[in-house]
Parts: C-alpha cells; structure tokens; sequence
C-alpha cells in the first residue's frame, strides 16, 4: 500500500519547503520511497530501534541533508520538532506493523515461528521483556493483557498453564511459550485464525513496547503538528490501533458546536477532513506479493483549520 500513501500525501508534499514525518523509520524503505518521489522534501524520521536507525542510515546516506533520523518513539513527535526549529509539517506517516527485520531476526524474539529469547523490545535498551511480562505479572493481568491486546478468548485457560509451569520454570524461550498455547487450546480453537500463539504473541509485544498507549499520544500530537493542508496517513494492522486512528479523525472531521445553533462559529469547525471512505484494504496482489500486508488498513486525513485559540 506504499503507492496509496505516497498519492495520499502527494497534494501536501508537493508544496514548496514541504517537511514529512515518517515517524515509523524501520528499514527506511517508505522514507526512500518518499524522498525519491519528491526531490525537494526534507524528512524527519523517528524510530526507537537503533539497529533500524543504523541500516536505515546506509540505505538513505546518499540523501545527504535532506534526512534527518531521530532515535524517539514516535509519541515524542512533539519535542523531536522543537528540537529541530519546526513548528509545523506537511506531511506524516505511519507504518504501524512490526518491522521485517524485527520478525526475522531470531533473537528479537517477535516471530512465533522461530524459537528464540522471549524479548520483543522495539528498543534493547530499555524496558522489560516478554519473558519478564509472563513470570513476573499476576494472572489476572496477564488475563487482561491477552484479552484486551489479543483479542484472544482463551485467555484463562492459557494464563492458568502459563502461572503453572513458570511456578516450575521461568519462561526464556518462545517455543515453550508456542507449544503451551498449542496444549491449553481446545481443538476448535486451533482450527481457526492461524497459529494459535498468534494472539498471545501481538499481545505481549503491545505491552512490552506500550504500542497501544504511545499511540494514543502520537495520533493527537501528529494531527495537532500539521499546517493547514497538511496530511497525515496511518497504516495499522489490527483493529485495536485502526479503531484508535479511527477515533481521532472522526473526532477531528466533526464540528463540536452546541445542539441548536442556526450558524456554526468558525472555532467549531471541522480541523480535519477524512482522505479515506472508512479503512482501504490492500489488493489481493499486494497481498499475494507481501503476506504480511493482509491485516493492513489505511486511513487518512487533511487539516483543514487550525486548532481554536
């Protein structure tokens, strides 16, 4: 869905002086993507994976000045601009999955597939890990984080074998943590969804990197950073951040006048126009080219109107 984002933000960075945020930096392909298609952009970009920020700093190198990468989690949009000397962008970006270098390096510890050390932190260097969620939590937060991030039904039944073998053994590894799902689930579970540790897996990587919460920030802060005419596109790939984003621009798109009024003042207005008729979904030739784009849903927005004094 590259192609879409690019034409969505298009009308805003084609704009003389145009600054865009890709505030999910990963291996730098959709900033290269942006800085090739308008020459005449300066980009920020933000990611809090240092190894991300150093591949990503080869592969743009040849852009010179026009990149500046921003070692921030992208909810400290805000001061990462301050710092910067910009008090407003054209155009932002967010490309919420987990990065292919994160699923496929075995000792990040994302992917369900490989065995590996139960890490899952976007950043090593700070914060607690997956393993450290599953042995030190209690269960009944262990059950609301599965259910709540995971969506996942099971949640007792999977949170009871997991307290009972860390009582044993503390977890380390991601395949004993697979095959305990695979022994808790009954067999109609399994059937359906995919990998049954699926669920648990994106659970856990939200709580360990507090995706849920730092988006909650950063939707705001991007929308409130745009000039007028100014777009923003958001890639997300499960419901809980689709309906987050959704929220946001919905709140923007309405007018927040009180019942009953014959004129709407102008602080009341609208400060956002929607870009995008609910979620786009990706082709099934993109999805047959990149597997991982099928959960894939875009919204975007316009600021139309600066926030009322």
């Amino acid at each position: 869905m590259l192609q879409r984002c690019l034409d969505l933000l298009a009308p805003a960075l084609e704009r003389p002086g145009a600054v865009v945020v890709d505030c999910t930096l990963g291996l730098g392909g959709h900033s290269e993507a942006l800085l090739v298609r308008f020459p005449e952009v300066r980009l920020v970009a933000l990611d809090r994976d240092k190894e991300a920020l150093r591949l990503s700093g080869e592969r743009l190198a040849p852009f010179g000045e026009r990149a500046d990468l921003v070692h921030a989690v992208y909810d400290e949009l805000p001061d990462v601009l301050d710092r910067l000397g910009l008090s407003k962008v054209d155009g932002v970006l967010f490309d919420l999955g987990v990065s292919s270098m994160q699923l496929d390096e075995a000792d990040r510890g994302f992917a369900y597939a490989q065995d590996a050390p139960l890490d899952m932190r976007m950043d090593q260097t700070t914060g607690i890990s997956a393993a450290e969620v599953l042995n030190t939590y209690p269960p009944g937060e262990l059950v609301r984080i599965l259910r709540a991030y995971g969506e996942e039904k099971q949640a007792k039944r999977i949170v009871s074998a997991v307290v009972r073998e860390r009582d044993k053994e503390p977890f380390g590894n991601s395949a004993r943590l697979v095959e305990l799902i695979r022994d808790s689930l009954p067999q109609a579970a399994k059937r359906t969804g995919g990998n049954p540790a699926k669920r648990t897996f994106q659970a856990l990587r939200i709580e360990v990197n507090g995706e849920l919460a730092v988006l909650e920030r950063a939707i705001p802060a991007a929308v409130k950073a745009l000039a007028v005419g100014g777009r923003i596109a958001v890639l997300s790939y499960h419901s809980l951040e689709d309906r987050l984003v959704k929220q946001v621009f919905a709140a923007g798109a309405a007018n927040t006048a009180p019942p009953g009024l014959p004129v709407v003042p102008e602080r009341y207005q609208p400060r956002l126009k929607l870009l995008t008729r609910g979620a786009e979904l990706p082709t099934e030739e993109e999805i047959a080219e990149n597997r991982r784009a099928a959960p894939a849903r875009l919204r975007g927005a316009q600021r139309i109107r600066e926030d009322a004094e």
